[in-house]
């Protein structure tokens, strides 16, 4: 049964939008821990979410699970995206490897969504889409590594991000597995809320916690907050409760590339020719694996 026309819309303008603001992140969190260390930020990043969502959701009361299993759902693919994958990224990263390194890493992601995704969802991947995790794959390895160069050393950060790249896909076919009806708000009350309760204490652990308060970084929060954390993840939401998991995650193979374009636009970092045809490639690769 076919969808209303704005749902339809939604649907047609979500993935390059959801692109768009997702790859922003890079660039922008990259100006933001000029201030601040990488579990911290992420940890008033994910606090501040909390406190702008906590009222709304007090007033507004929308939809919530409707069962206990429903909210434990919400919190395993929070847990996925919040803990896992940005904070092993971000502990990865400060471990030493390399932003080239940690976004190859997890541009990889999909494959493991591919190969998992016929025994967690019965999804079928057909030869085409191989094609173009391929292509998608090769494409991004030449942005990132014509940018910061590729650092492959299987140290403990690498393997962070190894694991952070595992948890997106984990929550790509979780959600797909066990999809939850509820508001968005809650969706990501629930789920930035556990991502506090769990970055919160290693930040703590692991850092000194000293913060530099500048506008620059007020404004990168702000960004990261409404842009990349909200408005973002809840069209990744909203695009695997209406596709196939295999397929949504085919798209994050376009981070890297756009994420090299907003580097140049915020951080003067030059894209060559090899970027520019690994930004080619990687197109070519998305449209065979979304097909």
């Amino acid at each position: 049964m076919p969808g209303s026309p704005r749902s339809d819309l939604v649907a047609r303008m979500a993935p390059t939008v959801f692109l768009l603001l997702w790859a922003s992140g890079f660039g922008v969190a990259k100006i933001g821990l000029r201030h601040a260390e990488p579990l911290t930020f992420l940890a008033l990043r994910f606090g501040l979410i909390v406190a702008v969502f906590l009222p709304v959701f007090l007033i507004a009361r929308p939809q919530v699970p409707d069962s206990a299993k429903g909210w434990l759902h919400l919190a395993v693919v929070g847990f996925m995206i919040q803990s896992v994958y940005f904070g092993l990224a971000y502990l990865g990263m400060s471990l030493g490897v390399s932003a080239g390194t940690a976004a190859v890493i997890a541009s990889l992601q999909p494959l493991v969504v591919a190969l998992a995704a016929p025994f967690v969802s019965n999804e079928r991947v057909a030869l085409r889409h191989w094609a173009g995790f391929a292509l998608g794959a090769a494409g991004a390895l030449l942005v990132v590594t014509a940018r910061d160069g590729f650092d492959a050393s299987l140290d403990t950060g690498v393997w962070l991000c190894v694991g952070s790249a595992i948890g997106m896909a984990g929550a790509v076919l979780y959600q797909r597995r066990f999809p939850v009806a509820a508001h968005p708000v809650t969706v990501n009350l629930v789920q930035y809320a556990v991502g506090l309760a769990t970055i919160a204490p290693l930040a703590l652990w692991l850092e000194t916690g000293t913060v530099d308060w500048t506008p620059e970084l007020v404004l990168s929060l702000g960004w990261l907050i409404v842009a990349n954390s909200i408005v973002a993840v809840s069209l990744l939401i909203f695009m695997i409760k209406r596709s196939e998991a295999a397929r949504v995650s085919a798209l994050f193979f376009l981070v890297p590339p756009i994420a090299a374009l907003f580097g140049w636009l915020l951080l003067d970092e030059v894209l060559g020719l090899q970027a520019c045809l690994g930004i080619a490639l990687a197109l070519v690769g998305v449209r065979l694996a979304t097909r």
